[in-house]
Parts: structure tokens; C-alpha cells; sequence
């Protein structure tokens, strides 16, 4: 099978699509954009100190798999934060943003054929790199809807046998982007049993593990960390940590062997960070009180969506991330009607899903981003409250 014949089923990308989806129709109101997750809070004031007085490292080439003192803040962070200890030089690998990653890793890992095409398990709905990976290295991409009757996580043991005895990864988020829910310790426990039976490795993407609301989310080293090592990658960064999607830092960790596979593709088809801008991230990484402030205001912001759509059945208040993910009829009817009647724009939940069994679990639903200022998120959501609920 050729390159482009791999992709040839793919849907437009959501954004694109959405547009299509909008196109001549005129916002009925001060236009507010709740599609996408791009940070829009502060990011540490002093950032712009470390870019200058390092800026003549942006001369030269960088380190392919970081600076010693980026990785070893990474490996600080993750015993702070997960309370497991990881070797900075071998178990971490600093990435160009986490989509690199999570790209590249399955090019890296996954085999050539296991008991026949392999198969790579995703959420559905979900982050649509994953079925690209998928598709890249010729395996057969399994949509495992993602639904209120499995609390939005997705049910992966449900899966049939030769599905499974042929998967070679699962991609698992959680939090979970669009729900925001939150894998609990038996989830995590259920699920690395599952691989451990099947010899699959799970790819864990936790970019909203900091946005909570009381409790840290458990993350995969912590509950895989009397595993075996090269079971779990964990993917994270500073988009949404720190407000910093631009900086484009985030890392894989994971064991030995599987991090120096990681490398080894790096060393030809990676984008290393910039010099300059792997000195900030050793910084960002190694602080907590910004990150602090930023859940502080995303937990006001939740707060708020919980008092005005409480009353909507079928509302499920996220555990952590910065979306809603909202029951209508019809997402795209929803979205329409939301722009043309109130200028607030939104995504269909079926632009993040793919169809199974005959259904698209995100038909019914939209995905509000919670990244707008307040002055602006309030009247939105109001407005968007009164259009589609009365």
C-alpha cells in the first residue's frame, strides 16, 4: 500500500472542517471562539530573560536529545509529580512538543506484524494524531468508543481476541480531551493487566494532567511503577502546564530500550527544541507556582460552568482539562444555530470521532474550550446556555 493510498480514508481535519461547516453564515453576536484548546492565560513573566540572555545559542545547532540539565529537570518533575524515579540520560527523551512524540513513537515501536497486521488501539473520540501514527506504519487503527455508560474512558478489555492478541499499542488520554475524564487507579490497573496478557505497550498522553480540580490525576508511571518499564511511554509538556503551546517542549519517558529507539529515529527525522528555548524550559519545568495560579483560574472557570449547566441533562462535570463536552441533538445543527443566533463558535463532537457500529459516539455532543478571559467565557456560555437549552 502506497503513502497516500494509507491516508486516502481520512476526514478533513477538524478545523478545516468546521469552516466548511460555517461558511456563509454570519455570527449573530460579538463573536466568541470556544473551539480551540489554545491557552490563552500568562506564562511566566520571566521567560522572556532566560530567551535573551541566551539568545546566541540560536547560532548553533542543539542537542538532538536535549541538554543534560533539561533532561534532568524533566526527571525532577517526574518524581515530584508521579513519585517515580527515572534516569535522566536514558529514560527521557525531550520532544518538539508532544504531537512529535506521539507520532514518532509509534514509527519507532510499533512492529511490522503481530499474529498478522498489528493493531493500534485509540480512544474514540480522540486526538486525531493517533489514527494518522496509526495509519503511517501500515497498522489497522481500533476505535474504542469513549461513553457515558464507560465513564468516558475507553473499554478496551471489551475488545475481541484477535483484536487483541494482534494489538501492539493503545493510546490512552487522561485526562481525557474532549471529556475531561480521569483514568482511576483500577482503570490503570485493569488496563496494564490487559497489556501485560497481550504484550501491548499504552502510550499515555497526560497534556491536562495539571489543569484539576482537588486531586492530581493519577498518571501512568505511577500506576505502571512496578511494571516493567518499557511497558508504558508517557508523553507530556508545558502547552497547557504553562500557557507555552508556542515554546513547543514537552517529553516522552519511558524505559531504557524504548528510549533509545526513540533517539535513534530522532537522530534523522526529529526537530530538536532550540537551544535558547530548552534554557527556558529547564526553568518552567523546575517551577510550580505559575502552574499553580493557572489551575486556579481554570478551577474558577469550571466552577462556573458546573453552577450554569448544571440543570442540563445529561451534563457530566469534567474532572480536569478545560472543555466541556455537552449533550445536544445534533452537534453540527448545535453549532450552526450557536453562531448564526449568538456569534459563539464551537466544535461537533463528530469531528473528533470516527464512525462505530453504525454511530459516531461525539454526534450528540460539542466541545466547548474553556480558554477565553472570563469577561468573555461568562456572557459566552450564557448565551450558548440560553440558545440550545432555553
Amino acid at each position: 500500500m502506497t503513502f497516500p493510498e494509507r491516508f486516502s480514508n481520512l476526514p478533513p481535519y477538524a478545523f478545516p472542517r468546521l469552516r466548511s461547516l460555517l461558511a456563509g453564515l454570519e455570527p449573530g453576536g460579538v463573536p466568541v471562539d470556544m473551539t480551540i484548546g489554545s491557552p490563552l492565560h500568562p506564562f511566566p513573566h520571566w521567560i522572556s530573560e532566560i530567551v535573551a540572555a541566551h539568545a546566541a545559542g540560536f547560532g548553533g545547532y542543539p542537542p538532538n536529545d536535549g541538554t543534560p540539565e533539561l533532561q534532568s529537570a524533566i526527571a525532577a518533575w517526574i518524581a515530584r509529580r508521579y513519585g517515580v524515579s527515572v534516569e535522566a540520560g536514558t529514560q527521557i527523551m525531550p520532544l518538539n512538543g508532544t504531537r512529535e512524540g506521539l507520532f514518532n513513537a509509534a514509527l519507532a515501536l510499533c512492529p511490522e506484524e503481530k499474529s498478522g497486521k498489528p493493531v493500534i488501539l485509540t480512544p474514540n473520540p480522540f486526538y486525531q494524531v493517533y489514527a494518522v501514527a496509526a495509519l503511517a506504519v501500515g497498522a489497522e487503527p481500533v476505535y474504542v468508543p469513549a461513553t457515558r455508560d464507560t465513564d468516558f474512558m475507553p473499554d478496551f478489555a471489551s475488545l475481541s481476541e484477535d483484536v487483541l492478541k494482534r494489538t501492539a499499542i493503545a493510546y490512552i488520554c487522561s485526562p481525557s480531551n474532549p471529556q475531561g475524564a480521569v483514568a482511576t487507579p483500577e482503570y490503570w490497573a485493569d488496563l496494564l493487566a490487559l497489556a501485560e496478557k497481550h504484550d501491548f505497550k499504552i502510550f499515555a498522553d497526560e497534556c491536562y494532567s495539571e489543569i484539576y480540580r482537588e486531586a492530581a490525576p493519577m498518571g501512568a508511571l505511577t500506576a505502571a511503577k512496578d511494571h516493567d518499564p518499557e511497558r508504558v511511554v508517557l508523553f507530556n509538556s508545558l502547552s497547557k502546564r504553562s500557557n507555552l503551546a508556542g515554546l513547543r517542549s514537552g517529553f516522552a519517558a519511558s524505559g531504557p530500550e524504548n528510549v533509545k529507539r526513540l533517539k535513534a529515529l530522532r537522530a534523522y527525522a526529529g526537530a530538536p527544541l532550540p537551544l535558547p528555548l530548552q534554557r527556558v524550559a529547564e526553568m518552567v519545568w523546575a517551577d510550580e507556582e505559575h502552574v499553580e495560579a493557572n489551575r486556579a483560574l481554570y478551577r474558577e472557570k469550571l466552577d462556573f460552568s458546573d453552577s450554569l449547566f448544571g440543570d442540563v441533562e445529561g451534563y457530566k462535570p469534567p474532572q480536569a482539562g478545560f472543555f466541556l463536552w455537552l449533550p445536544v441533538e445534533d452537534g453540527e445543527e448545535t453549532t450552526k444555530k450557536l453562531w448564526s443566533e449568538t456569534g459563539v463558535k464551537v466544535l461537533p463532537g463528530a469531528y473528533l470521532g470516527r464512525d462505530y457500529q453504525g454511530s459516531n459516539p461525539g454526534a450528540n455532543y460539542i466541545r466547548v474550550a474553556l480558554v477565553a478571559p472570563m469577561n468573555e467565557l461568562q456572557p459566552g456560555l450564557t448565551r450558548l446556555k440560553s440558545c440550545v437549552y432555553g
